[in-house]
């Protein structure tokens, strides 16, 4: 894949975004790229997600579907464990007769601007009987910088009835990048914590990935995943595995609830930049995104 050139300054022609659209699937393009930036999948009755993600300059995916060591993961997504006692988290692949299931709804038409795409995702989560549980909502902007990208989510809850979310080690927004033992990949938090031991199951403000990825020869490319100040027990603990898989998640720190008719909302960003992690420049974006 030839990687694309940046430009600084006024947007050129070469970076107007433009998109391909259906019910269940919306793929965001570069002009200039053949693979597109950036892939919204809403497949009936399986869970969204979001695959591939591209490096801003166009080399490389920086996310992995279905990877050997989690086949349940799926790029960027949102799972959570003990919904009332059923799960969301492994889509029924490890044999447990207790694991919901998804229902997304056909995907409305985004809203596209010359470097900007706007697009909801709206979810029914069931119960293994099929009884809904919860109504998900994500809505997503993608923003292309040219030497970055920014995506935005304002994920929402809305309960259908009580419901209780339990305690766990881990649930919410994942991200999934290509990780491989040879490689590994670097990781910062906001908290000063540079390694999976250091970061997993502790608060931050945001984390920093950065890893080589299958297709990619000029080096390194990452994101920093930022967990914003307003979103409930903010800063939130979160999950790092030993694969470098990451997510902010309040059911860490004990078990909360929602009464039927209540909703709860949290917004995250994810900047996808190239090379090594830049923590200035990471405290930067975050603070540009806390304040906004």
């Amino acid at each position: 894949m030839e990687c694309a050139k940046v430009f600084e300054g006024a947007l050129p022609q070469l970076f107007m975004l433009h998109i391909e659209h259906s019910p269940h699937r919306l793929a965001i393009y570069r002009a200039g790229l053949d693979a597109p930036l950036l892939v919204q999948n809403a497949a009936p009755d399986k869970r969204p997600f979001i695959h591939p993600i591209l490096a801003p300059d166009g080399c490389g995916e920086l996310t992995e579907n279905e990877p050997g060591h989690h086949l349940w993961q799926h790029g960027l997504y949102v799972g959570l464990n003990d919904v009332n006692g059923f799960g969301f988290w492994t889509e029924g692949l490890s044999g447990n007769a207790n694991d919901g299931t998804f229902h997304p709804a056909p995907l409305a038409a985004p809203e596209v601007q010359p470097n900007r795409v706007s697009w909801p995702v709206t979810t029914d989560w069931r119960a293994p009987d099929g009884e809904s549980l919860l109504l998900e909502t994500q809505n997503w902007t993608l923003k292309d910088h040219q030497s970055t990208l920014a995506l935005d989510v304002e994920w929402t809850l809305i309960a259908a009835q009580d419901l209780r979310f339990g305690q766990y080690a881990y649930g919410g927004l994942f991200l999934r990048m290509p990780w491989r033992r040879e490689t590994h990949g670097e990781i910062l938090t906001s908290e000063g914590a540079d390694s999976v031991e250091r970061a997993e199951g502790q608060q931050a403000r945001w984390i920093a990935l950065a890893m080589p990825s299958p297709g990619r020869k000029n080096g390194a490319a990452g994101f920093g995943f930022f967990d914003h100040p307003a979103n409930p027990q903010h800063p939130n603990p979160w999950r790092v595995d030993g694969n470098l898989g990451i997510t902010p998640s309040r059911c860490i720190e004990g078990a909360w609830n929602l009464a039927e008719g209540e909703s709860s909302t949290n917004c995250y960003r994810l900047i996808a930049f190239v090379g090594a992690i830049n923590s200035e420049f990471i405290k930067a974006q975050w603070q540009n995104f806390a304040q906004n």
